[in-house]
């Protein structure tokens, strides 16, 4: 079959009134999330605000890795300066409370009990928002001249405009999941990402005209950059295959027959980006327990784990892996996938249905969960390595380009099934793109 024609592919796009209309709704919530993450909250002195973002370097810390999931909202004390964080985290939360409570995952289950749990994850986020601005508000009160008029009216200023912008952008992300294209909680962060590249390019190029930056340098920290993106493709891609029958009674003659073989894709990365955070999120504990504390033993212990360090290297290595396992067996029940293939009367040749296709199933997903492992780690310590061997003064940001692959691929994945259900050509080769372990056609 002869390649797609990716001028023909965008012209079927305007010819597909539904998705055309998705695709400007999409764009529209999306520009009233970019301008509402430029407007200041009152009260505070950005320009000071933003120096101490800059003159700290928290790339590798909490708040650096906030700051990059928000568009720099947080470094500009805008009202959607929580962005669509609370949300997430809420979410997080739910779904680590199905695994362990078996209430919650019975909900989960049922069609009226998802219902009440996005209730709930509503007001978890309300909380988690209060929360968060509540300790922005401190913080911001710590910078010396940031803030204008300290105490408690300052406070509860500031809590009311980021919960509420924290709230307009959940509704906003409901809101482009339920009538856009795509997972709106996942667009916006994409768009805060990939905003805040042009910047970087450019200083790039200032860079290389001040001499900060060689013509050599730039062109192995290009080789780099563009073998990164292709190793970040392919892992995001990567799946094992399972290998299951499911067989079928013919409408003739009522004998039984084997269908066509199908697949159960176990992703390499079935974690996604997550283990990441939840480790830099843990890695900075020492950090922020020796800036409120004034104990020397603190803060030597401190200085161990400072970005750049041999036993930061190390403990970011060891909770990523950690966290790659620990994530995965909460999103992915073994146990759950044996029981509804048993019920289909599917078996995986070799293996018996039920308890004993749940353990190989859980075998096989326990050893390719151990490259996608390590690729996360190689893909957290990234930024620190290129910097250090290329010698360049800014971080190249692992994280930020797995987020940007995976919304990007899962994007386009459903614009692919929109065409084909109108038997257009789509973007990919044969009108298929294999993506996070299924295969998404225009059938499907």
């Amino acid at each position: 079959m002869a390649q797609p024609n990716p001028a023909a592919a965008l012209a079927n796009i305007y010819k597909t009134p539904e998705l055309w209309d998705k695709i400007k709704f999409t764009f529209l919530c999306l520009l009233i999330y970019r301008v509402g993450a430029h407007i200041t909250a009152p009260g505070v002195d950005v320009v000071a605000l933003t120096d101490f973002f800059n003159s700290q370097g928290n790339s590798q810390g909490l708040l650096g890795l906030y700051n990059l999931f928000v568009g720099g909202g947080l470094s500009r004390a805008t009202v959607f300066a929580l962005g669509i964080m609370p949300y997430i985290s809420a979410s997080i939360l739910v779904q680590i409370a199905g695994a362990v409570i078996p209430t919650v995952d019975k909900m989960q289950k049922d069609e009226e009990g998802r219902k009440k749990l996005t209730q709930w994850t509503r007001y978890i986020t309300v909380l988690l928002a209060i929360f968060q601005a509540w300790g922005f508000a401190l913080f911001t009160e710590s910078l010396q001249g940031a803030v204008a008029s300290p105490g408690l009216g300052f406070k509860v200023q500031m809590v009311l405009f980021l919960t509420t912008g924290a709230m307009f952008v959940m509704w906003l992300g409901e809101q482009i999941t339920e009538r856009g294209l795509g997972n709106g909680a996942s667009l916006l962060i994409f768009f805060s990402i990939v905003e805040r590249f042009w910047p970087g390019i450019f200083a790039t190029f200032g860079f290389v005209s001040t001499g900060a930056i060689g013509l050599f340098s730039l062109f192995v920290l290009g080789i780099l950059m563009v073998a990164v993106v292709a190793g970040v493709v392919a892992i995001t891609l990567a799946a094992r295959r399972i290998m299951i029958q499911i067989p079928q009674r013919t409408m003739s003659r009522g004998r039984m027959r084997e269908s066509a073989k199908n697949f159960i894709p176990l992703r390499i990365n079935s974690a996604g980006v997550m283990p990441i955070i939840f480790a830099q999120s843990v890695i900075v504990i020492p950090g922020a327990f020796a800036q409120f504390s004034t104990a020397a033993w603190a803060q030597d212990f401190a200085q161990y784990f400072q970005p750049g360090t041999v036993w930061y290297f190390l403990l970011s290595a060891i909770l990523i892996v950690f966290f790659t396992y620990f994530y995965t067996s909460i999103i992915f029940n073994p146990i759950d996938l044996a029981e509804n293939l048993k019920k289909q009367g599917g078996f995986i040749p070799g293996v018996k249905p039920g308890a004993k296709t749940a353990e190989y199933i859980d075998y096989v997903l326990s050893r390719i969960t151990l490259p996608g492992a390590i690729f996360l780690t190689a893909i957290a310590l990234l930024p620190v390595w290129i910097a250090d061997i290329v010698n360049v003064p800014f971080r190249f940001g692992g994280t930020s380009l797995l987020i940007v692959v995976g919304v990007a691929l899962d994007t386009m994945a459903q614009m692919q099934q929109h065409l084909l259900l109108r038997k257009y050509d789509g973007f990919m080769k044969k009108g298929r793109v294999r993506f996070r372990g299924r295969q998404a056609t225009g059938g499907f």
